[in-house]
């Protein structure tokens, strides 16, 4: 009995060491990072009744309460989907659109205007449509948040917005770029300068991003500013009360010869189901 307690207390030593070995070879032994899994335990179940999402023949959906619609459509584009006719946009049914201002590089960080900015920019306010920004940050620090903010604001010079300015920032494709393999502290310190930034300049903020996208940062510390999550499925999967909701990169819009992202806007359905 004695000799089979020291075989299995020779096997788990065994087992813990192959298991600590495996952490140091991954570099993950010290991660403070929280798991997927406990992420949102803190907060109570989604404050959406998604079976009131409405689907059209077109793929378009709405959030519908007693027959109205609380919610607004709308695309978001750059540069990638070239010279848009924006009346035809607006005349498709499109209340708003997320403009890209700017970019930084994945490889040497330079930071860049859209070409198409200003473009879009001046086309969609002439067609009626509400207008928000949004910068491809690669932000790796405090201080290049910070400096993605500034840039935006400057190429604002103080022109009215009706919507906020978004933070999105994505992982490379090859996972080679400058900011894929920055801490859980340091993108969080990313976001929030460039979130705090822009409201100090007296504009709103979001973050951008999909599930996974929020769980390389304090997601939860940014509910003071809102979400815009990106996930393409029947409904969002996370229980945070939403800004937007983009659910294709695939969307038909009458004006752009490209697929484009589409979105709903979920920022006053709460109060406007509550007032049903």
């Amino acid at each position: 009995m004695e000799r089979k307690r020291q075989t299995v207390r020779g096997l788990l030593a065994i087992v813990l060491a192959a298991m600590l070995s495996l952490a140091a070879c991954s570099g993950r032994a010290e991660s403070t990072d929280p798991s997927p899994h406990t992420l949102y335990d803190s907060i109570a179940p989604s404050p959406y009744d998604w079976s009131c999402l409405a689907w059209d023949e077109r793929g378009r959906v709405s959030y519908v309460v007693d027959g109205a619609v609380l919610s607004r459509t709308g695309i978001d584009v750059s540069e990638h989907q070239g010279t848009i006719d924006w009346q035809a946009v607006a005349a498709d049914g499109i209340d708003f659109c997320y403009i890209r201002a700017a970019w930084r590089g994945s490889t040497e960080g330079a930071l860049y205007e859209d070409g198409q900015f200003r473009a879009n920019l001046d086309g969609a306010r002439a067609a009626g449509l509400d207008v928000g920004l949004y910068v491809f940050s690669q932000a790796a620090t405090e201080e290049e948040g910070r400096e993605e903010a500034e840039f935006v604001l400057a190429l604002l010079d103080g022109a009215r917005l009706d919507l906020p300015i978004a933070f999105d920032h994505e992982l490379t494709a090859d996972r080679s770029g400058r900011a894929d393999s920055i801490s859980y502290d340091e993108l969080t310190a990313a976001a929030r300068a460039f979130c705090e930034t822009i409201e100090a300049a007296g504009y709103e903020a979001l973050i951008y991003g999909n599930s996974y996208e929020y769980e390389r940062l304090d997601i939860l510390s940014f509910a003071q500013y809102g979400y815009w999550f990106a996930e393409y499925d029947e409904a969002p999967s996370v229980p945070l009360e939403l800004y937007l909701w983009q659910y294709t990169h695939q969307g038909s819009v009458a004006g752009i010869a490209t697929g484009v992202d589409m979105c709903i806007e979920l920022a006053h359905v709460l109060d406007e189901g509550d007032r049903q």
